[in-house]
């Protein structure tokens, strides 16, 4: 009887393995894509010049591409469509094989107006009393530091409703949704997965040193860790990687800032410009803040709405600037505490 057993769990793992790789297998059996009628080959192909086209893009039969740029100092166009993909799996017993899951997944059954408006209502958290069906006070317990994980996913004075809320009016005042927040952050993690997909990807990667968004240029580093974190809303979210995406300001948007911002020391200024330009996140963000639109609280793992639009070229600093009325360095310090019982 235990040697069928083994034999049985055995053909269950072998075609656990086989149907994945059949997954991925659909996922890369196309080396092109047509964009404005013109054809294009994509990664793992490279390009000695940077095709010069927009990005991200979509293609004629309606996929999304970002260029990039490699080590080598070559360029590359990378599928990172967001969609419904192969399962989102972390195991030790079949280790590494992970992909896309639920990216197009919003919580409807908590949060119906995020559904259908891509923002919350706030009378409908002012009536919140749990989340996938746990209770507000134990998702903020274990979303404390020092409890699911060291640094926490709030800070020790936020609880969930008070990040939830603080978030939603931030993502309203820049006229912005929640998807839409998530979607270049789904664009960077696809950009991984990819890699990930052809073999490239050790436990430390730089092999993709930049992305072009919107213009702009955008640095961006990965490191998958040894173990996962599960999250505080006990659904199939978990995070390894530590990925960053940073951005620089210009001569213009760094003068504009000192103008704006004179009364600001220079550690203050400092941290603005930290905090505008960099995001260190891992890829529970963009499952978080589509599912949920929840961005962590104030701790080393938030990823900023703020930032957001603005690595990603979202907004205009200007535009941004005025949203918050010349408040920006606030808008990106201030904590979301718990409101007084």
């Amino acid at each position: 009887m235990m040697k069928k057993s083994i034999f049985i769990q055995f053909v269950i793992i072998f075609s656990c393995i086989v149907n994945l790789n059949l997954i991925f297998s659909q996922e890369q059996n196309f080396t092109s894509c047509v964009y404005k009628g013109q054809e294009y080959l994509i990664y793992p192909h490279e390009y000695s010049q940077n095709p010069r086209i927009q990005s991200p893009f979509t293609s004629d039969d309606s996929k999304e591409f970002i260029v990039v740029q490699l080590k080598n100092s070559r360029y590359a166009l990378i599928p990172v469509t967001v969609e419904n993909g192969s399962p989102l799996l972390y195991s030790y017993r079949i280790d590494d094989l992970f992909g896309k899951d639920k990216q197009l997944q919003i919580d409807s059954g908590d949060f119906p107006t995020l559904a259908r408006t891509g923002l919350h209502s706030g009378i409908e958290l002012d009536s919140k009393k749990m989340i996938t069906g746990f209770p507000l006070s134990l998702i903020t317990y274990i979303g404390r530091p020092g409890r699911f994980s060291d640094a926490g996913f709030m800070a020790a004075d936020e609880d969930i409703l008070s990040v939830l809320k603080g978030d939603n009016s931030i993502v309203q005042k820049l006229g912005l949704s929640h998807p839409r927040m998530a979607r270049p952050l789904f664009h960077v993690w696809n950009i991984i997965l990819k890699v990930k997909e052809s073999g490239r990807f050790t436990r430390f990667w730089d092999n993709i040193p930049y992305l072009y968004y919107n213009d702009g240029k955008i640095k961006l580093d990965a490191e998958g860790g040894k173990g996962w974190q599960i999250s505080i809303f006990q659904d199939e979210i978990k995070g390894r990687f530590n990925i960053n995406v940073k951005t620089d300001l210009t001569g213009q948007e760094q003068q504009f800032l000192l103008k704006r911002y004179s009364y600001l020391n220079q550690d203050q200024l400092n941290e603005l410009e930290r905090k505008l330009t960099h995001i260190h996140f891992s890829e529970m963000a963009p499952y978080y803040i589509m599912r949920y639109g929840f961005y962590e609280g104030h701790t080393k793992w938030r990823t900023d709405p703020i930032a957001i639009a603005f690595v990603f070229g979202l907004k205009s600093l200007e535009d941004i600037d005025d949203a918050f009325e010349g408040r920006l360095y606030d808008a990106l310090t201030n904590q979301f505490t718990k409101e007084k019982d």
